[in-house]
């Protein structure tokens, strides 16, 4: 008998992944002599399974992160700002539940991305949304917004976020416009989202390049109102350290 038409019904009824496992499940469940309810249980497994997994690759999709790092990845030999045990406390994730923010300050090329991206993928590997954007590219896309559906869509998924991660903060110096866009963002998340941001300037330049000092206070008393700040210290940049030369090393002629 085939199982084509049960197939289409399970598809009907949205069942689409245990549709594609039902001859395997069938042909598993009969070598092993389940009962109708070892089966049925499986195939709900199943299902709740797939529909997690898929949920969470469009999520990783959705959030855009400049690269796959995880907090496995960090290496806490090279960046002793953290211990092993903070590092643990901040994957636990209690932070986000309880709307705290992190600031990570330090050069370029220490890691504060790194760890931004390996904590937002940890969070939507325990089920919250998160969204990653440069400062650059959500300056542009707050400026579209009222234009494009396209800045309409991220912007919304970020104003939905659980977490949000604002790379590069204050990479570059932003007009008054720019600068009060930026302020009506912090607003819409303070209290309702965590947020992450990178920069390579201290809170106390930051006025310096938005501009306005009115609306820089008006940020930083939503972003430090629960906020743990972590500096990034070293000389040698993670990027130069583990940089790739095109030139072979020549041994030494004497």
């Amino acid at each position: 008998m085939t199982l084509e038409p049960l197939q289409k019904q399970f598809k009907t009824l949205r069942l689409a992944e245990t549709a594609e496992y039902l001859p395997d499940l069938i042909r598993y469940a009969e070598s092993k002599d389940w009962t109708y309810r070892e089966l049925l249980t499986e195939m709900a497994s199943y299902e709740l399974k797939r529909r997690e997994e898929k949920q969470i690759e469009r999520q990783l999709k959705w959030a855009a992160f400049p690269a796959h790092t995880t907090l496995e990845m960090f290496n806490l030999n090279e960046q002793q700002t953290l211990s092993q045990k903070q590092i643990k406390q901040l994957s636990e994730l209690t932070w986000v539940d309880q709307l705290y923010n992190l600031v990570l300050l330090g050069p370029a090329g220490v890691g504060k991305t790194h760890l931004a991206t390996a904590l937002g993928i940890e969070a939507i590997n325990q089920g919250y949304q998160v969204m990653f954007i440069t400062m650059e590219e959500l300056i542009r896309n707050l400026k579209a917004e009222e234009f494009t559906r396209k800045a309409q869509i991220r912007m919304k998924r970020i104003r939905n976020a659980n977490l949000v991660i604002i790379d590069d903060l204050m990479f570059m110096a932003i007009d008054q416009r720019e600068a009060n866009l930026f302020f009506h963002l912090i607003n819409d998340l303070h209290d309702k989202t965590s947020i992450i941001l990178t920069s390579n300037k201290g809170p106390s330049e930051w006025g310096e390049l938005l501009g306005d000092q009115g609306i820089t206070t008006a940020i930083l008393d939503r972003v430090l109102h629960r906020v743990e700040v972590i500096q990034f210290h070293g000389e040698d940049s993670h990027r130069m350290k583990n940089r790739t030369s095109i030139f072979k090393e020549e041994s030494v002629q004497n």
